[in-house]
């Protein structure tokens, strides 16, 4: 059975790969297909994989290949890792917000919108090639904007394609960890759009934990955010909330900070992929790299709260990888799990309509994900939720018509930016930029 990775020369791959030759008994992949528009990337990715499986007699197999119909062709299950632009995008998505005085996260706000208009498009021809080669293959997508990414695949995979985030069940992890509650009984209200989330219910124990700074504290939203702010809310907001709680206070953090978390990642994934080519242990060299990068991970962010160093335990459960595992299992099994995900809200949540992609728990077994019953958003995330929604789905819209304007009004729509004469700056900001955008006119 194939396993395809697109944006197979991804510095997370190995993640994903390490993952697997732990569990690939139970999951059933019996070759690995790497794709990647970059040839060198993919060699140098290709070489930590096969020092991961020097020691593994039944690994999988590994192929390795630039062309996408030979990568989809006959997969079972697909996972969709793209970076539209490279790194070097990131970073221009970072730099032309800025120097109009709005973040530029990759994920959120202006950054996120323009990483968006540039991928939606590639990743319809992914999905029609995918419902063309592999129509029974499940897609597995962690391109971000992970939500806004899955709900442009749904056109043409419909339920075949989940949308996947470490963030939420990394969350709800160390919430659980610190109630010392079992997660397989615990029940976990957590609701919103990806990087947009609130865990607020985890049994009947939520309100204890947030009545008790000491052991809020303990964990890093505790400190990212700030027991009172928590209390007030009622809930533990995803990490990334924090940059809608203190824009400002994040936006003079990042522009004092000696480069963009883009530049930071340029620089290393350039040192890391030089060192592969020729590294006598490409595996050593790609760990010190990992490591680098995790310990580093919203930097900015964590310093302006006082939150002091990420908490970063490689024994705790793993990652998106791990969570893009658990998902396969299910699927391949029929070995019902309950995860967190990006699907089709389906009347989850009544403030969005039924095609929406949302992040909310599901059930998943070989029928697909199916979104459970929760709690319903508190009132404080409702109008974030729906705006943000607005703003990609204006990012839809422009990706299928065109429209240059209609690509202003969702970013103007995005509460942080929230300006029409700024939107237009961007766009065109962009526009002049990235040749991926020539199509919005």
């Amino acid at each position: 059975m194939r396993l395809t990775i697109l944006g197979g020369g991804g510095f997370r791959v190995p993640l994903v790969y390490r993952a697997l030759l732990a569990d690939h008994r139970r999951t059933g992949i019996t070759e690995v297909a790497l794709h990647d528009v970059d040839a060198g990337r993919l060699d140098g990715i290709g070489r930590v994989l096969s020092a991961l499986a020097r020691d593994v007699p039944d690994a999988p197999a590994l192929v390795t290949t630039t062309d996408l119909d030979e990568a989809v062709t006959g997969a079972a299950f697909v996972f969709c890792a793209i970076r539209v632009g490279g790194l070097r995008g990131r970073v221009r998505d970072e730099r032309v917000a800025l120097e109009l005085g709005v973040l530029g996260q990759e994920t959120v706000g202006a950054g996120g919108i323009s990483y968006g208009l540039r991928t939606v498009p590639v990743a319809h021809h992914i999905a029609a090639r995918i419902a063309r080669l592999a129509p029974d293959a499940w897609t597995i997508n962690f391109t971000n904007p992970a939500g806004l990414v899955t709900e442009a695949m749904t056109a043409e995979l419909g339920e075949r394609v989940i949308g996947i985030c470490d963030s939420p069940s990394g969350l709800a992890d160390r919430v659980l960890r610190v109630l010392g509650a079992d997660p397989a009984t615990t029940r976990v209200h957590y609701a919103g759009l990806n990087h947009l989330g609130w865990l607020y219910g985890a049994g009947d124990l939520l309100p204890g934990l947030l009545a008790d700074p000491q052991r809020l504290e303990s964990i890093e939203e505790g400190r990212l955010f700030g027991a009172d702010r928590l209390r007030q809310l009622g809930a533990i907001p995803n990490e990334y909330l924090h940059y809608y709680y203190d824009p400002a206070g994040t936006l003079a953090a990042v522009r004092g900070a000696p480069r963009t978390r883009g530049e930071f990642l340029l620089e290393q994934q350039h040192r890391c992929y030089t060192s592969l080519a020729s590294a006598a242990d490409p595996l050593d060299a790609w760990l010190g790299a990992w490591r680098e990068r995790e310990a580093t991970y919203m930097a900015e962010n964590r310093e302006l709260a006082g939150a002091g160093e990420r908490e970063h335990d490689e024994s705790r459960p793993a990652g998106y990888e791990g969570v893009a595992l658990a998902v396969m299992r299910a699927l391949a099994r029929d070995e019902p799990a309950r995860l967190i995900l990006n699907v089709r809200n389906r009347g989850t949540l009544t403030v969005l309509d039924d095609d929406a992609v949302v992040e909310v728990p599901c059930t998943v077994d070989a029928r697909g994900a199916v979104p459970d019953e929760i709690l319903p958003l508190p009132e404080h995330g409702v109008s974030l939720v729906r705006s943000v929604k607005a703003a990609e789905r204006g990012v839809l819209e422009a990706a299928a018509s065109g429209s240059r304007a209609a690509a202003m009004r969702a970013m103007a729509a995005h509460p942080l930016v929230d300006s029409a004469p700024i939107a237009e700056r961007l766009i065109d900001g962009y526009r002049a930029e990235f040749a991926e955008l020539s199509y919005l006119r």
